[in-house]
């Protein structure tokens, strides 16, 4: 099911002419609508509820809600940076369930099943050893106003994409430097990849990361241990005081 929305999004997306902004509401692009408007249409035919990024719920009585980012990175999209990717995230009543997030320019494919482990291309991942902040290779999500303790930092643009970095190791830990800035859509799919990856997952302020609701913003915070989660926790914690 999560294979033919994501189909659906590259067909759309495959015809577009116009990857620029919509002019609909702040940020939104016409490739987010075109990707948009195809997957809720498989969803939806299927009998399953969703949660868009672009259009917002839809059938909350269904027992499973798919929650949509057509296409995590639309400003990436729109300038040829190749970072931009489908996130979905099938959601049931006890929690994440499955998740595909799909790096468009490669079409490298991560997915994950609760309980059923993390692959990339059928690669099975495993994250990161590092276990301090001073030794990490860290993925930003904005900017914070004072350095917090990494060794080196990359800022790519995808939060989906990121949290599948750290994932897979290629990044150590992911630091949401914005405030309230994330809808569920943009991290519940790299969430569950991370989490079965072996990966840890929280928000900055210790709310539950899933949620339903379109108006909820959260600060995920990610690292590839225990360990490097608490540090890298307590220091995006600083930026509160």
């Amino acid at each position: 099911m999560l294979d033919e929305a994501a189909s659906a999004i590259r067909a759309a997306l495959g015809t577009l002419d116009d990857w620029g902004l919509a002019g609909t509401k702040p940020g939104q692009y016409h490739s987010d609508l075109a990707a948009d408007a195809a997957a809720v249409e498989v969803l939806l035919g299927r009998g399953y509820g969703v949660l868009s990024e672009e259009t917002g719920r839809h059938h909350p009585e269904r027992a499973v809600t798919v929650v949509v980012d057509p296409l995590d990175g639309s400003t990436n999209a729109s300038r040829g940076i190749p970072w931009y990717a489908i996130s979905l995230c099938a959601v049931d009543a006890e929690g994440a369930l499955a998740a595909l997030v799909v790096n468009l320019p490669d079409d490298l494919a991560f997915r994950a099943e609760r309980g059923a482990g993390a692959t990339a291309d059928d690669r099975v991942l495993a994250p990161s050893a590092k276990t301090a902040l001073n030794e990490s290779l860290v993925a930003l999500s904005g900017y914070p106003r004072q350095y917090l303790g990494w060794y080196q930092f990359r800022a790519l643009g995808a939060a989906a994409l990121d949290l599948c970095a750290v994932a897979s190791g290629v990044i150590d830990a992911y630091l949401d430097c914005s405030w309230n800035a994330h809808g569920p859509w943009d991290y519940l799919g790299g969430m569950l990849v991370c989490q079965e990856a072996g990966a840890f997952v929280a928000d900055a302020q210790g709310r539950d990361l899933v949620t339903l609701e379109y108006t909820d913003r959260r600060t995920p915070v990610a690292a590839g241990n225990a360990a490097l989660l608490d540090e890298a926790v307590e220091a995006r914690r600083t930026l509160e005081h």
